[in-house]
């Protein structure tokens, strides 16, 4: 499941943000900032995206440069969010 969520985080910085990289060169543990060159309103698309594309709410509290440094941060967020949501659910 990670894997693939990095892998549409990865399309969504391409097909969204317009990153001019291919995925394959969008290292997983590489700053979204300091490598990639999102600037803060990048960040916030990218929360919104995420929000709509895998059906969690980011909190406020979440959205932090902890957890959305890298791709693999952002991944680990929402696989922990999509799991809090799924045991709420039952």
């Amino acid at each position: 499941m990670h894997e693939e969520l990095t892998a549409s985080i990865k399309k969504i910085l391409i097909n969204n943000l317009f990153v001019e990289l291919p995925p394959e060169q969008i290292g997983a543990d590489d700053g979204l900032q300091s490598v990639i060159g999102l600037d803060s309103v990048g960040f916030l698309e990218l929360r919104v995206i995420c929000e709509d594309e895998f059906k969690v709410s980011i909190s406020d509290e979440d959205f932090n440069s902890e957890n959305f440094r890298t791709v693999n941060q952002i991944a680990t967020l929402i696989a922990g969010l999509k799991a809090s949501s799924a045991g709420g659910a039952r």
